[in-house]
């Protein structure tokens, strides 16, 4: 569940498997050094389809991600991220279908009585290093 490497200032994409559909693997853990905070993203390159495991996906995602930061797994390995405030980003090529907003408002809300700030960002097509495609250097 660890990522192969940690951003000291940009986000750096995880190489391998990733998605929502690997439930067990965080897609990208760095330090944003501008603001000062831990940054967790979860990266969905499919548009989305409700009618696939598609948003069961999303919710056990979602809670390996907050497990990892909330039973203390991050900072035991990663010590320097203790006390840092963490952000955790959905990542998606397409905007969430609105039957999904109460879903994701519930997830902003939840993560806010943890201390966690919660985002959604529309990306398009991307690497999931939290740069819009063609701005990262990296090719697809």
């Amino acid at each position: 569940m660890l990522p192969n490497e940690i951003a000291k200032q940009d986000p750096v994409p995880q190489q391998g498997p990733s998605g929502l559909e690997q439930a067990g693997v965080i897609d990208f853990l760095g330090f944003n050094a501008d603001q000062k905070e831990v940054l967790l993203v979860l990266v969905e390159g499919r548009p989305w389809d409700l009618e696939s495991d598609q948003p069961f996906q999303l919710q056990e995602k979602l809670n390996a991600y907050l497990s990892f930061v909330l039973d203390g797994e991050m900072v035991e390995s990663y010590p320097g991220f203790v006390n840092k405030p963490v952000r955790i980003r959905l990542e998606c090529v397409t905007p969430p279908p609105e039957e999904l907003y109460p879903f994701l408002q519930l997830v902003h809300d939840q993560c806010s009585l943890q201390g966690i700030a919660f985002e959604v960002e529309v990306m398009g097509r991307g690497c999931g290093c939290g740069k819009p495609a063609g701005e990262c250097g990296r090719q697809e």
